[in-house]
């Protein structure tokens, strides 16, 4: 045996470990063995008996619940296992509330603690109503966007065109029979998101060497009904490479990676993030693309789970609802297989997802955006395909980007165009003309030496 999420080890009792078996109660249960070192060797308890009769009282005076305590004996060494199942409400322990997280045991507070009490109490963040909130609050080019989307998708039914705002808010269950606005509505269609969840912004970021080397960010911020579209237009013309290739006369740009899968994952994103916790974050590499939103998968969901078809457990049902409505998300619990196609048919590797730092993280590798970098991406029998890239600092000289570039040939004099713009996230073009005006600028040349080329810093 070894300690896990559902497994802890002590040598003796002590009544503080009350708080072990509460977290296990507000986690996915577990068992406490008692006369077991950390290593996993069984030492046995004195007391065994006696732990018998005095644990479950101790248990339910303190906890309120009921626990199996029972007697294990292993070559005549008696010692003793307290099984804890999961609690619909929640633990907690001398006014604390405790879960488990891997082999360890957490306090929850802040955010985490109130999105935990609302699960346990089987409510949603996005269903609570806000009295303070009016209809004015709400934006009226988000609202004719939802009506007019969900109509042309078949969605909403016909009636919504000619009935009041109040009255389609309260079928959708965003408005409360009072009249009250909900945080879903003010979500979804308020002219200030930031107002209702502060750290409600979708943010965006290009890296170069380190995370420390920002090289653009941006900050989205707008009614979730019109956000996906909103980060996607800002990826394509600011952080991703599209191909160009031709079929007949049209002009086609194709982005880097699946457009619908890309979607798939900023939407789910944006549905599932915890609106009490932190910024969502898509991190842009050379390499990679990293997308992290806060909050965890359901307990009854793996990783491996997925990435099939599963039951669908949304955070935030009613914001679930409307992407459902708008055409953002095809069918419930099909999402992930949704990426995966999409990246199969585009012969690219599927992401990776992981739950990480509180949150859930989905990996993209930019494999085009590196086979452009090498020049060696081909269309069809085209030798060479036109990159149309978007990063602000591609053909724009700018005294960070030039400074990155002095640094690297400090390091390594003969370094490749090619690895300099893998270093400092930006295309082969792009360096050329900062080097270029390095060179106007009497900073940099090439030389020519008995080992080869390489280049040297003036000044």
């Amino acid at each position: 045996m070894k300690e896990d999420q559902h497994t802890e080890f002590k040598r003796n009792w002590r009544d503080d470990f009350l708080k072990e078996l509460a977290a296990f109660a507000n986690s996915q249960g577990g068992t406490l063995y008692i006369g077991v070192e950390d290593d996993g060797s069984i030492v046995g308890v004195k007391n065994a008996k006696s732990l018998l009769e005095d644990l479950p009282n101790k248990i339910k005076n303190n906890l309120g619940f009921l626990a199996d305590v029972d007697l294990k004996e292993q070559d005549g060494i008696e010692y003793v296992a307290v099984n804890v199942k999961p609690q619909e409400d929640g633990i907690p322990y001398d006014g604390k509330y405790y879960i488990r997280s891997g082999s360890t045991v957490q306090e929850l507070r802040g955010p985490e603690l109130s999105s935990f009490l609302m699960r346990k109490a089987k409510l949603h963040w996005d269903s609570l109503p806000r009295p303070e909130a009016k209809l004015s609050d709400l934006d009226d080019e988000a609202w004719n966007y939802f009506i007019t989307t969900a109509l042309d998708n078949k969605r909403l039914n016909q009636s919504a065109k000619n009935e009041s705002r109040e009255n389609v808010l309260r079928k959708l269950n965003l408005m409360t029979e009072s009249g009250e606005l909900t945080n879903a509505a003010l979500m979804l269609f308020g002219k200030d998101i930031e107002r209702w969840s502060p750290l409600s912004a979708f943010r965006i970021g290009r890296f170069g060497i380190n995370q420390a080397d920002l090289i653009i960010h941006d900050n989205i911020v707008c009614p979730l009904v019109l956000m996906p579209e909103a980060v996607i237009d800002t990826l394509r013309t600011k952080y991703l490479v599209s191909t160009v290739g031709y079929k007949g006369l049209h002009r086609i740009e194709t982005l880097e990676m699946p457009e619908d899968g890309l979607r798939e994952m900023i939407c789910n994103a944006i549905m599932h993030r915890d609106y009490l916790g932190t910024f969502i974050f898509m991190r842009v590499w050379a390499d990679r693309i990293q997308l992290w939103n806060d909050g965890e998968l359901p307990p009854s969901i793996t990783i491996e789970k997925l990435m099939s078809d599963h039951e669908s457990k949304p955070r935030n049902p009613l914001i679930a609802k409307v992407f459902y409505m708008l055409g953002f998300i095809e069918s419930w619990g099909r999402g992930y297989v949704i990426i995966r196609n999409s990246f199969e048919q585009a012969n690219l590797q599927i992401p990776t997802f992981e739950q990480v730092r509180g949150g859930f993280m989905a990996t993209i590798q930019r494999e085009v955006f590196q086979k452009v970098q090498d020049n060696q991406i081909t269309i069809g029998s085209t030798p060479k395909t036109t990159l149309k890239t978007t990063s602000k600092t591609t053909l724009k000289a700018t005294p960070k980007t030039t400074q990155k570039i002095i640094e690297l040939i400090r390091r390594d004099s003969k370094i490749s165009i090619e690895q300099m713009a893998h270093r400092v996230g930006i295309t082969r073009d792009g360096i050329n003309y900062n080097i270029r005006k390095l060179k106007k600028d009497g900073r940099l040349r090439r030389v020519k030496g008995d080992n080869g080329e390489y280049w040297e810093i003036i000044g």
